[in-house]
């Protein structure tokens, strides 16, 4: 069963059939992805390799001198195209009177091709032999050391000159994809450039925007090189544009609050009741139009009065929580529901597991499943493919580690692989989160959060994430563009928090009264980078 239900289409631009990507996704390239699309500019358009390189280096060129208020500045090259780059960045450096040294970890015969070509070009001194003691006193170093190509941990002497590089305190430009990121998967298995921007040539990279990848990128600049129009384009990853915003349905004036978005929040136990609140809240804030939540008896009053426009219902509870016995009329409820958040605060006892395992399995209705929903599912993600409705998931690092039982280093490196591994296995969509939220679906397509606000990294900011999804479901947006849509709005509205009362100053319930501002638009400047904000490449070109 598809995540995204029986009969969900393409023709608005949504999750597309055909495995391409929704149009809301602003594309990013694989490796492979990227080869193929400078091939076919080569071969089948008749560009020359030359002429792509020569406005590489233009373009990187252009970023060094916008960064390096002084000189010298310091190239240092491999011996790969990304060498050939970095040369002719030297060369119109040179040629607008700057003062730039290059450095070659190889001697200069081992260039080759377009490389060697523009190593001829190069007017004034030769490549010098890399030495750590030649960074003194640079005013910026240009990384040209790997490329887009490279994968696995850099060997010797690579190595060596990208922690030279990171040593020097100077500004550091990229070439590219920093010297040691996986540019297909945004990982780090060895020594890696720590930049403070990247030139990408045509468009931007996966590894640019998946961390740590991300961590290494600094700003992303997009260079225009004139690959054809019609070569092939990414097919399995986006970065999430604010053009998904536009499948947000208005309300009707004729509309009614079961017809505008039914959300039911399960979840609560006995000392965990601000999740479903919040969780309860958000969703409201975010559009829907009735609110229910179906809690244990004994903690049922304690919400109720946190609340004054959702209705709370008490269930039959065992040691505090949810017991089994209630998962028939909590699928007789959820009958006229359109999303049902389950899991926020619901707790870990063998009955809180027993009763989210079976209403998993039971409801007939999407769901988003999070916190200690999730928690119930450790280790048994299968379970979930067979529901017949869409399913989200909603783990942190921690979370999808104990879904997928491995260790949470093994997730922390390998994020995009992990978040397409649960989604796979569950055959639903799963929402990393973080600054860099992978958004997942089964046939390995997914969506990357722009970034958002470290103002999200407070307590209770999850619960409201998971409220805005089950409100975007139920108002009838496409699961994966609610998913995405709620991603996009979340960090606009932990930004707009952010902006009126400081990062380290934001609670979850701040972010909740942003989001109609949120929803409805970005509004007002965009936040100063320590703030954070949307992380959209910038295009020079």
């Amino acid at each position: 069963m598809s995540p995204l239900g029986d009969g969900q289409a393409s023709s608005d631009g949504q999750a597309s059939s055909d495995g391409s990507l929704p149009r809301w996704l602003r594309p990013l390239y694989e490796a492979e992805e990227m080869r193929a699309a400078d091939a076919y500019t080569i071969e089948q358009v008749s560009v020359p390799s030359l002429e792509l390189m020569e406005r590489a280096g233009t373009g990187l060129a252009r970023v060094c001198a916008e960064r390096a208020h002084r000189d010298p500045i310091v190239v240092v090259i491999g011996k790969g195209n990304n060498a050939g780059d970095g040369l002719v960045c030297a060369r119109h450096l040179r040629a607008e009177g700057r003062e730039v040294e290059v450095l070659a970890l190889f001697a200069p015969e081992e260039l080759s091709g377009d490389a060697r070509t523009n190593l001829e070009r190069l007017p004034g001194d030769r490549p010098k032999p890399f030495a750590r003691e030649r960074l003194e006193g640079a005013a910026l170093i240009c990384d040209a050391l790997l490329g887009t190509g490279a994968r696995g941990a850099p060997r010797p002497p690579f190595d060596a000159a990208i922690a030279a590089i990171n040593d020097s305190g100077a500004p550091i430009v990229a070439c590219d994809i920093p010297s040691g990121v996986d540019a297909t998967t945004g990982e780090v298995p060895g020594a890696a450039v720590r930049a403070h921007a990247t030139a990408t040539f045509h468009a931007s990279k996966v590894g640019l925007h998946v961390r740590p990848g991300a961590e290494h990128a600094g700003e992303v600049v997009e260079i225009e090189i004139g690959i054809a129009r019609d070569a092939p384009r990414p097919r399995r990853c986006g970065l999430i544009s604010e053009e998904v915003a536009r499948l947000y349905p208005p309300r009707s004036r004729y509309g009614h609050k079961f017809r505008t978005g039914f959300v039911l929040v399960v979840g609560g136990s006995v000392g965990l009741t601000g999740a479903p609140a919040l969780a309860a809240l958000a969703a409201q804030r975010a559009g829907a139009g009735y609110v229910q939540l179906a809690l244990p008896a004994s903690v049922r009053d304690v919400v109720d009065a946190r609340l004054l426009e959702q209705m709370c219902l008490a269930f039959p509870e065992r040691d505090g929580t949810h017991d089994p016995v209630s998962v028939e009329r909590l699928g007789e409820l959820a009958a006229r529901v359109g999303c049902v958040a389950l899991g926020p605060g619901l707790g870990r006892t063998e009955a809180a597991i027993a009763f989210a395992r079976a209403a998993a399995a039971a409801l007939p209705v999407p769901i988003v499943l999070d916190a200690d929903g999730l928690g119930a599912h450790a280790g048994e993600l299968e379970l979930l493919a067979t529901r017949r409705a869409p399913t989200v998931l909603t783990p942190h690092e921690g979370e999808l580690a104990r879904l997928l039982a491995v260790d949470v280093d093994e997730v922390r490196a390998h994020r995009l692989r992990s978040a397409r591994e649960a989604a796979r296995r569950a055959q639903a969509i799963c929402l990393l989160k973080g600054d860099d939220t992978l958004v997942a679906l089964p046939d390995g397509r997914v969506a990357i959060s722009a970034g958002g606000s470290p103002a999200l990294a407070t307590a209770g900011t999850g619960d409201v994430l998971t409220g805005i999804i089950a409100a975007f479901v139920a108002r009838g947006m496409e699961p994966l563009a609610a998913t995405c849509f709620a991603v996009l709005a979340h960090a606009r509205a932990g930004a707009a928090a952010a902006r009126r009362l400081g990062a380290d100053h934001v609670i979850a319930r701040d972010v909740i009264d942003e989001l109609p501002a949120a929803i409805a638009g970005p509004g007002g400047p965009a936040p100063p980078a320590e703030v954070g904000g949307p992380r959209f490449p910038r295009r020079l070109g």
